[in-house]
């Protein structure tokens, strides 16, 4: 399996950016993907995730009412829509797949229950 992310660049605060990560490769039947993200000098956070099977989605509280994942089975792509961007965003934004289904509630957000992870693209919040 490969991901490859898109969709990064710069944006003012308040702006918005939709980021793209593209699953290829043996894929499980059902499948998870989620975003995460790093800051500089912070640990890896997870911002959203969704089922391929149920469309169904867990995203951080950070997040809520501003960015939206979703996804588009027919090309095995994931979408996350970003808005009202705040500079404490800025970092690099990966994605990373997970055949262990279902997601769960309480683990979601764990880097360890991932097993392929993107290369990352880079999101900046300045004005």
């Amino acid at each position: 399996v490969q991901l490859v992310e898109s969709g990064g660049g710069l944006v003012q605060p308040g702006g918005s950016l939709t980021l793209s990560c593209a699953a290829s490769g043996s894929l499980a039947e059902y499948y998870g993907i989620a975003w995460f993200r790093r800051a500089a000098g912070k640990e890896r956070e997870g911002v959203s995730c969704i089922q391929s099977s149920d469309q169904d989605t867990y995203d951080a509280e950070s997040v809520r009412g501003r960015f939206s994942i979703s996804i588009d089975n027919a090309k095995n792509t994931v979408y996350l829509e970003m808005k009202n961007l705040k500079p404490e965003e800025t970092g690099v934004y990966y994605c990373a797949y997970t055949a262990v289904m279902p997601i769960l509630r309480w683990s979601w957000n764990d880097v360890s229950e991932y097993q392929v992870w993107g290369q990352g693209t880079q999101v900046t919040v300045s004005g």
